[in-house]
């Protein structure tokens, strides 16, 4: 059986309106046309409405004609306990089985044709590669001036040198994948949380420890277009953001990070 190339992991939480919108579909409808092998794992993350109905039944009406797919090789839907965005997404990578891991938001607001631009770069010999939405046509204000602050906070607290550290876009080699998930401290698998959670912080521990660990990252332009019903609540997750920052530095300070 040939290597899967590319596995893309889709987190949700409650995601029944974008389903029935035709974000699988778009997302389905791009990859059977590429010329590289490929996985779907869709992490639903306890959701309490039809969002994991919604993607099994997808999986089954699909069955068929991803079985005749030469480059085509699963589409998997894992219902994991509710523990916000970061132990869904560390759930599915874990899970993963491509040489490239891409986890990706729900409404598609960065559009799965974005990969595009984010594969050469690990033909350049990155490890790494985030999306970096430039401008973030149609975001309100608030959430604007949100993330300038946030970006301000995390270049003085941690040094990290992205323009743009949240966008749900990001890549990796497998093996960092591996060695990158499996030491984060403060977003883990074993998360609880109540109701609906981005978990700010968690791309902030990602960047971290990859740069921590030596891996090569790249920062690409990718699309992005606000999409309404988001889960974002500017308030509570810059709460949260500065909170994992925080804990982020603390646990760099007493050496928790280092390659073992």
């Amino acid at each position: 059986m040939r290597k899967i190339f590319l596995s893309v992991v889709i987190p949700a939480y409650n995601e029944e309106y974008n389903l029935r919108t035709g974000v699988l579909d778009s997302v389905y409808d791009y990859l059977i046309k590429q010329k590289y092998t490929w996985e779907i794992l869709f992490v639903d993350d306890g959701s309490t409405d039809n969002t994991a109905k919604l993607a099994l039944d997808f999986a089954k009406s699909h069955k068929q004609s991803l079985a005749k797919s030469e480059y085509g090789k699963n589409f998997l839907v894992l219902s994991e306990p509710h523990r916000g965005k970061a132990g869904t997404v560390i759930a599915g990578v874990l899970a993963a089985k491509g040489e490239i891991v891409l986890f990706t938001d729900t409404d598609q607001a960065t559009p799965i044709d974005q990969i595009a631009k984010v594969l050469p770069k690990f033909e350049s010999g990155y490890d790494v590669v985030i999306g970096s939405r430039h401008g973030r046509e149609g975001a309100p204000l608030i959430r604007k001036i949100m993330a300038w602050g946030f970006s301000f906070l995390r270049l003085l607290v941690l040094r990290l040198p992205y323009k743009d550290t949240q966008c749900g876009f990001k890549a990796f080699s497998k093996n960092a994948a591996k060695e990158i998930f499996k030491r984060l401290e403060i977003f883990d698998s074993k998360n609880k949380n109540v109701g609906a959670s981005v978990t700010a912080g968690f791309d902030l521990e990602i960047l971290y420890v990859a740069r921590k660990l030596g891996y090569k990252i790249a920062e690409v332009s990718v699309d992005w277009h606000h999409k309404e019903g988001t889960k974002v609540d500017p308030i509570k997750d810059s709460i949260e953001g500065l909170r994992g920052l925080i804990m982020v530095r603390i646990n760099a300070l007493q050496g928790k990070y280092r390659r073992s």
